[in-house]
């Protein structure tokens, strides 16, 4: 279980932990997360300018399907933060079965999103999970605004 906590001081924020609940359709099919959690923080700011952006990819998905029923699988992605101040988006890459979907904005309490699509008789597949968080000078700070920690929830269902 890993957790994603923003913070953001003027303009320095980080992003610690993440945690990542995986949920599954049906018996047969896995997912596992690796990489334990990731951490991303944000240490300049110009006010005024345009969003800071860090990237993590220590992170990734394990996936295997069940050889039957012959149909195509689906993994997507929701989070759950509270109070949610920071911009966090989430993409496959290095997709080894399946398509990955374009990167995704998470938002608190937005509907699952798809994450990686046309999963067909995927055994031990696997995909990086890159994590992007943003965040402006003019967003202000953690102590004003609170810290950010997502849960993020991938599930696994028929497409």
């Amino acid at each position: 279980m890993n957790r994603i906590l923003i913070y953001h001081k003027n303009y320095f924020f980080c992003i610690l932990g993440l945690m990542l609940f995986i949920v599954t359709e049906g018996a047969g099919q896995s997912l596992t997360i690796n990489g334990g959690s990731p951490t991303l923080t944000i240490t300049t700011g110009i006010a005024g300018g345009q969003l800071i952006d860090v990237v993590n990819t220590g992170c990734s998905l394990r996936y295997s399907t069940p050889f039957w029923p012959w149909v195509n699988w689906k993994i997507t992605v929701s989070t759950s933060c509270p109070d949610q101040n920071f911009s966090l988006s989430a993409i496959a890459t290095n997709v080894t079965r399946g398509t990955a979907a374009p990167e995704v904005t998470l938002k608190n309490g937005s509907p699952a999103i798809d994450f990686v699509t046309g999963i067909f008789f995927a055994f031990n597949a696997s995909c990086t999970l890159q994590y992007t968080a943003s965040a402006t000078f003019a967003q202000g700070h953690s102590g004003d605004v609170g810290n950010d920690v997502h849960s993020v929830t991938y599930t696994f269902q028929q497409q």
